[in-house]
């Protein structure tokens, strides 16, 4: 058996091997994150079973694919278990995810049969201007930089933080200019007037 008098000098040799700080990141954060993803992403789904081909496609947007897959993917850089979670960071990563869920599952159904990972175009490809295409012309990346920050809050050194912000709209630029084109290729004066009129992703920019 170990006395008592020994156990002070374990916890000091653990808190000097392992750190002066030990956090430890608790369970329900993991759950809060997948919980988060899962209901996000769930209306992409069926939303994208429904699309049929394109007869137009700009493959140049998988550049921005790439980029914002580099951006999620560096938020996970940090020791991020070693991280504790005070009750703010809880409430605002959930309070994010609400905020991210009702802009997918609002935009899914409004783009429903037309959403595709390509930039492209159907044969009966439409406008779509109502829900939240009436807020900004790109819902599903507003959402999906929401989620970006919903998860940063929990995991992610402010630092890290940053580049994988910079990468997110570095890819998210190359994917709206490349949707674009093509947008007002087809749509003409109908999609300028749209994009004068509602910002691209950030709501409240109508210069961008």
């Amino acid at each position: 058996m170990i006395s008592s008098q020994k156990i002070p000098s374990i916890n000091c040799w653990i808190t000097r091997e392992l750190g002066t700080n030990l956090f430890f990141m608790p369970a329900y954060a993991y759950l809060i994150l997948v919980a988060g993803v899962v209901v996000w992403f769930a209306p992409f789904v069926p939303a994208h079973q429904k699309t049929g081909p394109a007869k137009v496609v700009n493959r140049r947007s998988r550049w921005g694919v790439l980029l914002q897959f580099a951006a999620f993917t560096l938020l996970w850089q940090g020791h991020f278990w070693e991280r504790s979670l005070p009750p703010w960071q809880t409430l605002l990563s959930i309070s994010l995810f609400a905020v991210a869920a009702a802009l997918s599952w609002t935009s899914s159904r409004a783009l429903r049969g037309q959403l595709r990972v390509d930039a492209g175009l159907g044969a009966d490809h439409k406008l779509v201007r109502s829900g939240p295409y009436a807020l900004v012309r790109h819902p599903i990346y507003t959402s999906m930089l929401v989620v970006l920050c919903a998860t940063a809050v929990i995991i992610t050194p402010w630092l890290l933080f940053l580049v994988s912000l910079v990468l997110f709209v570095a890819g998210t630029e190359i994917r709206v200019r490349t949707e674009e084109k093509l947008l007002a290729s087809q749509f003409g004066d109908e999609f300028m007037d749209y994009k004068r009129a509602v910002p691209a992703y950030l709501p409240f920019l109508l210069f961008h």
